[in-house]
Protein backbone atom coordinates (compact mmCIF):
# COMPACT_ATOMS: atom_id res chain seq x y z
CA UNK A 1 0.00 0.00 0.00
CA UNK A 2 1.22 3.52 -0.85
CA UNK A 3 2.36 5.46 2.21
CA UNK A 4 0.06 8.36 1.28
CA UNK A 5 -2.90 5.97 1.33
CA UNK A 6 -1.73 4.58 4.66
CA UNK A 7 -1.55 8.05 6.20
CA UNK A 8 -4.98 8.93 4.83
CA UNK A 9 -6.57 5.73 6.12
CA UNK A 10 -4.85 6.03 9.49
CA UNK A 11 -6.11 9.57 10.12
CA UNK A 12 -9.60 8.72 8.86
CA UNK A 13 -9.89 5.61 11.00
CA UNK A 14 -8.63 7.32 14.15
CA UNK A 15 -10.95 10.30 13.63
CA UNK A 16 -13.88 7.90 13.41
CA UNK A 17 -12.99 6.39 16.80
CA UNK A 18 -13.16 9.63 18.80
CA UNK A 19 -16.53 11.04 19.83
CA UNK A 20 -17.15 14.75 20.47
CA UNK A 21 -17.89 14.00 24.12
CA UNK A 22 -14.44 12.41 24.56
CA UNK A 23 -12.73 15.67 23.62
CA UNK A 24 -15.14 17.97 25.46
CA UNK A 25 -17.23 19.08 22.49
CA UNK A 26 -21.01 19.38 22.52
CA UNK A 27 -22.88 17.42 19.89
CA UNK A 28 -25.88 19.19 18.37
CA UNK A 29 -28.38 17.75 15.95
CA UNK A 30 -28.02 14.73 13.77
CA UNK A 31 -24.46 13.77 12.86
CA UNK A 32 -23.52 12.01 9.63
CA UNK A 33 -20.27 10.64 11.03
CA UNK A 34 -19.75 8.43 14.07
CA UNK A 35 -16.62 10.22 15.23
CA UNK A 36 -15.19 13.69 14.85
CA UNK A 37 -15.72 15.86 11.81
CA UNK A 38 -12.67 17.11 9.92
CA UNK A 39 -13.53 20.63 11.04
CA UNK A 40 -13.49 19.52 14.68
CA UNK A 41 -10.11 17.81 14.38
CA UNK A 42 -8.67 20.87 12.68
CA UNK A 43 -9.98 23.13 15.43
CA UNK A 44 -8.63 20.90 18.20
CA UNK A 45 -5.21 20.71 16.52
CA UNK A 46 -5.08 24.45 15.82
CA UNK A 47 -4.78 24.16 12.03
CA UNK A 48 -7.02 25.24 9.18
CA UNK A 49 -9.65 22.88 7.82
CA UNK A 50 -8.01 22.89 4.38
CA UNK A 51 -4.65 22.06 5.93
CA UNK A 52 -6.10 19.09 7.79
CA UNK A 53 -7.98 17.92 4.70
CA UNK A 54 -4.66 17.93 2.83
CA UNK A 55 -3.13 15.77 5.54
CA UNK A 56 -6.06 13.39 5.45
CA UNK A 57 -5.49 13.01 1.71
CA UNK A 58 -2.02 11.74 2.59
CA UNK A 59 -0.07 14.89 1.74
CA UNK A 60 2.30 15.57 4.67
CA UNK A 61 4.69 17.84 2.80
CA UNK A 62 6.02 20.50 5.15
CA UNK A 63 4.12 19.30 8.21
CA UNK A 64 5.99 20.04 11.44
CA UNK A 65 6.45 17.81 14.46
CA UNK A 66 4.44 20.34 16.47
CA UNK A 67 1.44 19.89 14.18
CA UNK A 68 1.77 16.12 14.35
CA UNK A 69 1.86 16.29 18.15
CA UNK A 70 -1.25 18.48 18.14
CA UNK A 71 -3.03 16.02 15.84
CA UNK A 72 -2.02 13.11 18.03
CA UNK A 73 -3.47 14.93 21.06
CA UNK A 74 -6.67 15.80 19.21
CA UNK A 75 -7.16 12.20 18.09
CA UNK A 76 -6.18 10.85 21.54
CA UNK A 77 -3.52 8.55 20.11
CA UNK A 78 -1.59 6.25 22.42
CA UNK A 79 2.23 6.10 22.30
CA UNK A 80 2.35 3.41 19.60
CA UNK A 81 -0.20 5.21 17.42
CA UNK A 82 1.62 8.52 17.89
CA UNK A 83 4.90 6.95 16.78
CA UNK A 84 3.13 5.37 13.80
CA UNK A 85 1.70 8.75 12.79
CA UNK A 86 5.19 10.29 12.79
CA UNK A 87 6.55 7.35 10.76
CA UNK A 88 3.77 7.65 8.18
CA UNK A 89 4.28 11.41 7.90
CA UNK A 90 8.02 11.00 7.35
CA UNK A 91 7.42 8.35 4.71
CA UNK A 92 4.78 10.46 2.99
CA UNK A 93 7.09 13.49 2.90
CA UNK A 94 9.68 11.58 0.91
CA UNK A 95 7.44 9.40 -1.25
CA UNK A 96 7.26 11.93 -4.07
CA UNK A 97 11.04 12.05 -4.43
CA UNK A 98 11.27 8.26 -4.39
CA UNK A 99 8.65 7.65 -7.08
CA UNK A 100 10.04 6.66 -10.44
CA UNK A 101 13.37 5.58 -8.98
CA UNK A 102 14.50 2.07 -8.27
CA UNK A 103 16.17 1.55 -4.92
CA UNK A 104 19.79 0.52 -5.19
CA UNK A 105 20.34 -2.98 -3.85
CA UNK A 106 22.29 -2.96 -0.61
CA UNK A 107 25.46 -4.94 -0.65
CA UNK A 108 27.85 -5.90 2.11
CA UNK A 109 31.31 -4.46 1.60
CA UNK A 110 34.19 -6.97 1.59
CA UNK A 111 35.69 -5.42 4.73
CA UNK A 112 32.39 -5.91 6.57
CA UNK A 113 32.14 -9.50 5.35
CA UNK A 114 35.67 -10.22 6.61
CA UNK A 115 34.79 -8.69 9.98
CA UNK A 116 31.61 -10.78 10.26
CA UNK A 117 33.48 -13.97 9.31
CA UNK A 118 36.15 -13.27 11.95
CA UNK A 119 33.64 -13.02 14.83
CA UNK A 120 33.59 -16.15 16.98
CA UNK A 121 29.92 -15.74 17.92
CA UNK A 122 26.82 -15.84 15.69
CA UNK A 123 26.75 -12.62 13.67
CA UNK A 124 24.37 -11.29 11.04
CA UNK A 125 24.05 -8.13 8.95
CA UNK A 126 20.57 -6.86 8.14
CA UNK A 127 18.93 -3.68 6.93
CA UNK A 128 16.02 -1.72 8.34
CA UNK A 129 13.55 -3.69 6.21
CA UNK A 130 14.56 -6.92 7.91
CA UNK A 131 16.54 -8.30 4.96
CA UNK A 132 19.39 -10.52 6.15
CA UNK A 133 22.23 -9.65 3.79
CA UNK A 134 24.90 -11.92 5.21
CA UNK A 135 25.99 -13.91 8.25
CA UNK A 136 28.96 -15.92 9.43
CA UNK A 137 28.74 -19.71 9.67
CA UNK A 138 27.35 -19.65 13.20
CA UNK A 139 24.84 -16.97 12.29
CA UNK A 140 23.59 -19.02 9.35
CA UNK A 141 23.32 -22.08 11.57
CA UNK A 142 21.40 -20.15 14.21
CA UNK A 143 18.96 -18.87 11.59
CA UNK A 144 19.16 -21.91 9.30
CA UNK A 145 15.39 -22.17 8.65
CA UNK A 146 15.32 -18.56 7.49
CA UNK A 147 18.36 -18.84 5.24
CA UNK A 148 17.09 -22.18 3.87
CA UNK A 149 13.52 -20.96 3.43
CA UNK A 150 11.91 -21.08 0.01
CA UNK A 151 11.09 -17.41 0.59
CA UNK A 152 14.25 -15.65 -0.56
CA UNK A 153 16.19 -13.47 -0.09
CA UNK A 154 16.12 -14.02 3.69
CA UNK A 155 13.74 -11.51 5.24
CA UNK A 156 12.46 -11.60 8.80
CA UNK A 157 8.89 -10.51 8.01
CA UNK A 158 8.55 -12.68 4.89
CA UNK A 159 9.81 -15.74 6.75
CA UNK A 160 7.71 -15.13 9.86
CA UNK A 161 4.41 -14.70 8.06
CA UNK A 162 4.77 -16.73 4.86
CA UNK A 163 6.84 -19.77 5.83
CA UNK A 164 5.08 -22.42 7.97
CA UNK A 165 8.47 -23.36 9.44
CA UNK A 166 8.46 -20.08 11.37
CA UNK A 167 5.92 -21.50 13.81
CA UNK A 168 8.53 -24.02 14.93
CA UNK A 169 11.49 -21.68 14.51
CA UNK A 170 10.47 -19.20 17.20
CA UNK A 171 9.83 -20.42 20.73
CA UNK A 172 7.29 -17.59 20.99
CA UNK A 173 6.01 -16.96 17.47
CA UNK A 174 3.27 -14.54 18.55
CA UNK A 175 5.74 -12.29 20.33
CA UNK A 176 8.11 -12.35 17.35
CA UNK A 177 5.24 -11.55 15.00
CA UNK A 178 4.05 -8.63 17.14
CA UNK A 179 7.57 -7.24 17.32
CA UNK A 180 7.85 -7.45 13.53
CA UNK A 181 4.58 -5.65 12.98
CA UNK A 182 5.61 -2.91 15.39
CA UNK A 183 9.20 -2.39 14.30
CA UNK A 184 10.11 -4.88 11.52
CA UNK A 185 12.57 -6.60 13.79
CA UNK A 186 12.88 -10.34 14.08
CA UNK A 187 15.21 -10.50 17.07
CA UNK A 188 12.96 -11.15 20.06
CA UNK A 189 15.61 -12.59 22.39
CA UNK A 190 14.71 -16.16 21.43
CA UNK A 191 16.08 -18.63 18.90
CA UNK A 192 14.97 -21.89 17.32
CA UNK A 193 17.00 -24.30 19.45
CA UNK A 194 16.09 -23.32 23.02
CA UNK A 195 19.13 -21.09 23.19
CA UNK A 196 18.57 -18.00 25.32
CA UNK A 197 21.05 -15.51 23.87
CA UNK A 198 21.89 -11.90 24.47
CA UNK A 199 22.66 -9.76 21.48
CA UNK A 200 24.07 -6.37 20.62
CA UNK A 201 23.08 -4.44 17.50
CA UNK A 202 25.52 -1.93 16.07
CA UNK A 203 24.91 0.50 13.23
CA UNK A 204 27.52 0.34 10.47
CA UNK A 205 28.51 3.99 10.18
CA UNK A 206 29.80 3.69 6.62
CA UNK A 207 26.75 1.75 5.42
CA UNK A 208 23.57 3.69 6.07
CA UNK A 209 20.70 1.51 7.26
CA UNK A 210 22.79 -1.63 7.86
CA UNK A 211 23.08 -3.23 11.29
CA UNK A 212 25.48 -5.82 12.65
CA UNK A 213 24.01 -8.14 15.29
CA UNK A 214 26.29 -10.31 17.44
CA UNK A 215 24.87 -12.98 19.75
CA UNK A 216 26.40 -14.41 22.91
CA UNK A 217 25.48 -16.62 25.85
CA UNK A 218 26.41 -16.26 29.51
CA UNK A 219 29.42 -18.51 30.22
CA UNK A 220 28.67 -21.70 32.13
CA UNK A 221 24.99 -21.82 31.19
CA UNK A 222 23.16 -24.47 29.19
CA UNK A 223 22.76 -21.91 26.44
CA UNK A 224 26.54 -21.51 26.26
CA UNK A 225 26.95 -25.27 26.02
CA UNK A 226 24.34 -25.41 23.28
CA UNK A 227 26.10 -22.61 21.41
CA UNK A 228 29.39 -24.51 21.64
CA UNK A 229 27.61 -27.56 20.28
CA UNK A 230 26.24 -25.50 17.41
CA UNK A 231 29.75 -24.21 16.68
CA UNK A 232 31.14 -27.73 16.53
CA UNK A 233 28.22 -28.78 14.35
CA UNK A 234 28.94 -26.04 11.80
CA UNK A 235 32.59 -27.10 11.72
CA UNK A 236 31.63 -30.66 10.77
CA UNK A 237 32.09 -31.41 7.03
CA UNK A 238 28.73 -31.51 5.29
CA UNK A 239 26.96 -29.86 8.19
CA UNK A 240 25.73 -27.01 6.01
CA UNK A 241 23.66 -29.53 4.07
CA UNK A 242 21.58 -30.32 7.15
CA UNK A 243 19.40 -28.19 9.39
CA UNK A 244 19.92 -28.40 13.16
CA UNK A 245 17.00 -29.96 14.95
CA UNK A 246 15.10 -28.33 17.78
CA UNK A 247 15.89 -29.82 21.16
Amino acid sequence: MDTTDELAQFLTSRRAKVTPEQVGLHSYGRRQVSGLRREEVASLAGVSVEYYKRLERGNAAGVSDGVLDALADALQLDDAERAHLFDLARASRSVASRRGRRASPQKVRPVVQRMVDSIGSPATVSNMRGDYLTANALGRALYAPMFDSREQPPNAARFTFLDPAAQQFFTDWEKAAKDLVAALRSEAGRNPHDLELEYEVMELAADSGLRLAVFSAEPGTRSAEALDLLASWTATPGATDRSPQRR
